[in-house]
This record gives C-alpha cells, structure tokens and sequence, in this order.
C-alpha cells in the first residue's frame, strides 16, 4: 500500500543528495528522449513510407540510354496491355522541376481525363478539379508544400516555368489539394499532359515511363520477366524492388542512430553499475540509523522504491513528454535530416502524429524497472545486516 509519510521522506532524501540526483536525472532524460524520439521519427517515417509504398503500381518501366533514363514511346502501351495478368496500363508523362529562387524540387505530373491515373489519391483530385485542370488552358493544382514555397516567392496567382530551350510558360495557379500522405502530396503539381510534355520539352509521342497493375500479386515477378525478354532496352521495377529499396535506405539510416543510442547506453549502464555495486557510506550509515530507531526491512525497500521511482518516473514522463514536442510539433530539427535528407532541396512536411503505446512501454521496461531494481537491490543487502555492523 502508499505510504504518504515514506514518500514524503523520499523525496527529502532526494533533496540531501541533490547533485548526485540532478545528475542521474540528466543522463536518464538525455537516453530516454533520444532513444523516444528515433522510434517517433522511425515510425512516422515508416508509416509515410508504407502509405507511400502500398500507392505505387505493381511494375514500372523506364527506358534505359547508357545508364540513362529516357522517354519512351507511346506505342508500346498496347503490347504491354496484351499480356496475360495485367489488368491496366498507364503512361506517364512527369518529372522534377528545379525552382532555383527556393532551391527546391517540385515533382511535375502530366494528367490526362481520359486514362486512368496510376494512382487512386492523385485520381481523386483529378476528378474533384477535372474542369479546373482541363476547361481551362494552362492551370495547374498543386500540393501544399508547393504553394506555400510558391508564395513565399511571391507567386500566389500563377508561376513561370523555365522550358529547356529557354522560354516561360505561365501557368495559372487553380487550387491546392492534399493527399492521403504527405510524401505522397506534398510537392506534387498537377496539370495536363500537354502542359507537362511543353514544360519538359518532350514529344507527343513519348511519355517518362509506363506502370502496370497485376491483380495477382503471385504473377508480379513472371510478368517483370517477360517485360524484360521483350524490351530488353528498359528496367523493370516492381514494388517490392521499391519497398526493399526504401527499407535499406531506411536501415542505414537507422543505424546512424544505433550509434549514438549506444553512446547514451554505455553511460546509462555505466550509471546502473555504479547503483548496483553498492550504496555510499553515507547512505548505508542512513539505513543502518534507519535499522536501529525501529524501521523493517521492508520500510526501507519501500523507501528506495519511492525514491527510485521518482526519479526515474519523472525523467521518463519528461523525456517522452519533450520527445513528442519536439517531434510533431517542432517537426524534429536536425534529427529529422538524418532520415530525409538535405530537405532544402525538396519542400519540408510535417511528420505525421504515430505514437505506438508499445514503443512507450518497450522503453519504460527497458529503462525505469533496471534503474529501480539497481537501486533496491544493494539497499536490500544493507537492510540485511545488524544496524549496528552497517553504521560501522
């Protein structure tokens, strides 16, 4: 049962060794906020990148030059919707659009109102801003990140794309939208084929690469193998060459972090060690005091179970408390790169709020159990002995 009057006297002996306590106290705040905040980082970044993943067509094909990507024509979307197992063929028409003033990339894709799109959100958009993007010459719809980066460059109402031989073309600025994800729709601009194809200079017979759907998961890869045999000039890219891609990016990037939690580690244990291998002479003469004006050994252990877990508790529910603000609402400065990149070159996003309860009580088990253990096990060898042999 809570013992008001042992609690009380944990927390004045906490007060008498103040410095001592501070210091646990940092150390324990330092490893719990750093290890918190790379499992709230991994797992928004892990969530996004799975929406992400799931979105993606079954097979991508994109024509190879030297090593080079290069467009592709037209043509080969009927033999490719002829084999058996695919059940739709998209050409694309898109690519990255350097904005110089904002040294950020926007990701420019080419819609087309007839043809399905390869991706079911983009589609949606496409449908709610259908008279927009194509009743209306040269208008565009494009992603948040994009439009605030657009108006912070003074462009509110349109913007001047730059053509490869050197001419502007002035689209209009429609509407703004947003995706499922924010990766997914956060640099995106939309607008027609047409005024995609003039914005890269391509042809009107040529698009940037060629998706297919296969409803049967189990015949992905037979079929990447006879896109292979029958355009041998093009890579084929299946979601699951994706989805590995993005998880070994993602592990390397891990364990960037790995290091530096092993670092907090090190110094934790070497903490826990110091706990565990026996108290201060001035804290065995307090037990032994304690022993012989009338307290039980189980008093004691209370006492140090009080005092343990409050220290510990505190830094735990600041630490996770920090974590999260620094996280979701300051959107995780300088971590964050770690895991994006050099953001500069691409417009920022807000990390999506994923809090896994069990990442919560896998680091409280880790850490605040340890600590307390280390702390009433030497006392419990203490409280063992005559009260007179440990005032000695």
């Amino acid at each position: 049962m809570f013992n008001l009057f042992l609690f009380e006297y944990a927390l004045s002996s906490l007060k008498r060794r103040g410095a001592k306590n501070i210091f646990i106290f940092v150390i324990f705040f330092i490893l719990i906020f750093l290890l918190s905040s790379i499992f709230f980082i991994s797992n928004s970044m892990k969530y996004e990148l799975s929406q992400t993943v799931d979105a993606l067509p079954d097979i991508t094909i994109q024509k190879l030059e030297a090593g080079r990507e290069q467009n592709i024509d037209i043509d080969r979307v009927d033999k490719l919707s002829e084999i058996p197992g695919v059940s739709e063929v998209s050409p694309r028409v898109w690519g990255y659009y350097y904005f110089k003033n904002a040294g950020a990339n926007f990701v420019v894709v080419g819609v087309d109102r007839f043809s399905p799109n390869y991706k079911k959100s983009i589609q949606k958009v496409v449908d709610k801003f259908d008279s927009v993007i194509f009743d209306n010459n040269d208008t565009m719809i494009v992603g948040k990140g994009v439009k605030d980066i657009l108006e912070k460059n003074y462009y509110d109402k349109y913007f001047n794309f730059i053509k490869p031989n050197g001419d502007l073309k002035k689209i209009k600025i429609a509407g703004t939208f947003k995706g499922s994800t924010v990766l997914e729709s956060n640099d995106i601009i939309l607008l027609s084929n047409e005024n995609a194809r003039e914005i890269f200079g391509m042809k009107d017979d040529e698009v940037t690469d060629i998706t297919l759907r296969v409803p049967n998961p189990k015949e992905v890869s037979k079929i990447a193998s006879k896109i292979t045999i029958m355009y041998p000039d093009c890579r084929v890219i299946t979601k699951n060459d994706l989805e590995i891609s993005y998880n070994n990016i993602f592990d390397y990037k891990s364990g960037i972090f790995l290091s530096l939690f092993i670092v907090a580690l090190f110094t934790f244990f070497i903490i826990i060690y110091d706990k565990s291998s026996g108290l201060s002479s001035d804290e065995k003469r307090e037990i032994g005091v304690q022993k012989a004006v009338g307290w039980r050994i189980g008093d004691i252990l209370l006492q140090k179970f009080y005092e343990a877990g409050i220290l510990s508790g505190m830094a735990f529910v600041l630490s996770i408390t920090f974590s999260i603000f620094y996280v979701y609402i300051l959107n995780a400065p300088i971590l964050r790169s770690v895991f994006t990149g050099y953001s500069i070159l691409k417009p920022a996003f807000k990390l999506p709020f994923v809090v896994d309860l069990q990442t919560i009580m896998l680091i409280f088990f880790a850490t605040v159990p340890l600590y307390i253990a280390a702390t009433i096990v030497p006392s419990w060898f203490a409280a063992t002995l005559d009260a007179d042999e440990v005032i000695r």
